[in-house]
């Protein structure tokens, strides 16, 4: 266990020091995007407006961290790691080094879920100063954590598949973009029909949004979203895991 956290330490180690020299650029960068969907959303679109008993505003905040830590851990993962794979060539030292393949993943991995957590808790403390009724508890926390592990895991499964920076930005347009506005991070399921329902449930970021408003709405948890927003992240780390080993032959 200790070999484990050892190695995952090594692998995350470099990253961490990457992050910590660009971290109020990285902030100030990450903020402006969120910052201005609760502007126009919470405040434009949203004022006046209530959705199941509470305020736009107060309902669109917890959508919009779930987007935020969407966003920040998936590309906080995925940008960084194809730069070392493709254009630095500087992965290739990971897989020479005597550190285990989930070890590469996780620590990978984890950095991401820093990015994520910066920035997240970052517009977690404008939500709170715009909505004080947002509760934040021991189970919002560990959604949130758990939500950006898996985006994460999500951003390093899709750097090891993909080759090039071109199809990255593809997959961003086609993939990324839909989910970001499709997810219920801005608007509730009840008025779409069930089979809309249906498609919008097999994405992950629907699932962390569900999660973080009810947990910081003090709605009912939705459990089984939970559970499917962590087997999400295993299947991530299972074909990442994949990927990995198919890398390394």
């Amino acid at each position: 266990m200790l070999n484990a956290l050892s190695d995952v330490s090594s692998v995350l180690y470099a990253d961490l020091r990457n992050l910590r020299r660009h971290l109020r650029s990285l902030v100030a960068t990450s903020l402006i995007q969120p910052l201005l969907y609760l502007v126009a959303f919470g405040y434009g679109l949203g004022h006046g407006v209530n959705i199941d008993g509470v305020s736009y505003l107060a309902f669109v905040i917890p959508g919009i961290i779930a987007l935020t830590a969407f966003s920040t851990s998936y590309s906080g993962a995925s940008a960084k790691l194809q730069v070392d794979r493709l254009f630095y060539k500087t992965f290739d030292e990971y897989l020479m080094a005597p550190v285990s393949l989930y070890s590469i993943v996780l620590g990978k991995a984890l950095v991401g879920v820093a990015r994520g957590l910066i920035t997240s808790v970052a517009i977690l403390a404008v939500g709170l100063v715009l909505s004080p009724l947002l509760i934040v508890s021991p189970l919002f926390v560990l959604v949130l954590f758990a939500s950006c592990l898996v985006f994460s895991l999500f951003g390093v499964l899709v750097a090891f598949l993909i080759n090039s920076h071109q199809n990255m930005n593809t997959f961003s347009n086609v993939v990324i973009l839909p989910m970001t506005f499709l997810c219920g991070t801005f608007f509730s399921f009840s008025g779409l029909p069930a089979p809309a329902q249906a498609v919008l449930y097999v994405l992950p970021l629907t699932h962390a949004s569900l999660c973080l408003r009810a947990a910081a709405l003090g709605q009912p948890f939705p459990w089984w979203s939970f559970a499917a927003l962590l087997g999400f992240g295993l299947a991530f780390f299972l074909g990442s895991m994949a990927a990995l080993k198919k890398t390394s032959v």
